[in-house]
């Protein structure tokens, strides 16, 4: 599935099952929850917390959809065409980093 593809994908279906958006502030508060989220499991899983037994239900792959389930509503309901900007996002890092992270000393 291609950006563009997930962006229509998930219009259709906002228009079709979830009635309408959320407002783009509340989506935006939605986005930090599920950040969140994502942030809980890998704290235990890569971090040093450890799991509590309500943790163990979550799935980090689960809550990255959602991450990015939310990032193309906001997507949508803004107008960002997120292959363009991916792509526009691509070559500033390769203009501005071209040779930053190869001379960081940190890591090598």
């Amino acid at each position: 599935m291609t950006l563009q593809e997930a962006q229509n994908q998930v219009d259709e279906w906002i228009k079709t099952v979830g009635v309408r958006y959320f407002s783009e502030l509340t989506n935006m508060t939605i986005l930090t929850e599920e950040v969140g989220e994502l942030a809980r499991i890998m704290a235990r899983k890569y971090g040093d917390q450890s799991f509590k037994k309500s943790d163990e239900q979550h799935n980090m792959a689960d809550e990255m959809a959602d991450v990015l389930w939310v990032l193309i509503c906001l997507a949508n309901q803004t107008g960002v065409n997120l292959t363009t900007a991916l792509q526009n996002n691509f070559e500033k890092k390769s203009i501005r980093d071209a040779n930053r992270h190869k001379e960081n000393p940190k890591l090598q």
